[in-house]
């Protein structure tokens, strides 16, 4: 992990710093069982972000405005978040067409995140599919 990606993970509460390293673990896995390439790691508009070429971007974020609450934020110009949201209707809570919001009081819907950061790693081999393939 690049040391500015660790200064933001490390600035975070404690309890999220752990769900936020939990996701990063997530994307990286995911990556890695896709051979999706170099995952690029950078800091987007101030959030821990992580991409690959056959993707579009994940980013990473927990706000002072929504103490609660932390995000993964997908491209709103794609299909992403509104076909996660016909996949999982109860399962995630969602922000617009731009986020899916986790409870910083419950765990992590491992299934559906991974599902969902799969698609998003492979968005440009699939964004032409009904519901992106599934």
């Amino acid at each position: 992990m690049k040391k500015v990606i660790a200064d933001k993970f490390n600035a975070y509460p404690d309890d999220i710093c752990l769900k936020l390293t939990y996701l990063r673990r997530l994307i990286v896995n995911t990556a890695t069982e896709l051979s999706a390439g170099v995952l690029e790691e950078t800091l987007k508009w101030g959030e821990p972000s992580f991409k690959v070429k056959s993707g579009t971007a994940i980013r990473l974020d927990w706000k002072n405005t929504y103490p609660d609450s932390y995000f993964l934020f997908f491209n709103c110009n794609t299909k992403l978040v509104d076909t996660f949201r016909q996949l999982y209707p109860n399962e995630l809570q969602y922000q617009g067409n731009r986020a899916i919001v986790l409870n910083r009081s419950q765990a992590i819907p491992e299934q559906a995140i991974t599902h969902c950061i799969k698609l998003a790693l492979t968005y440009h081999k699939i964004k032409h599919l009904p519901l992106l393939g599934t």
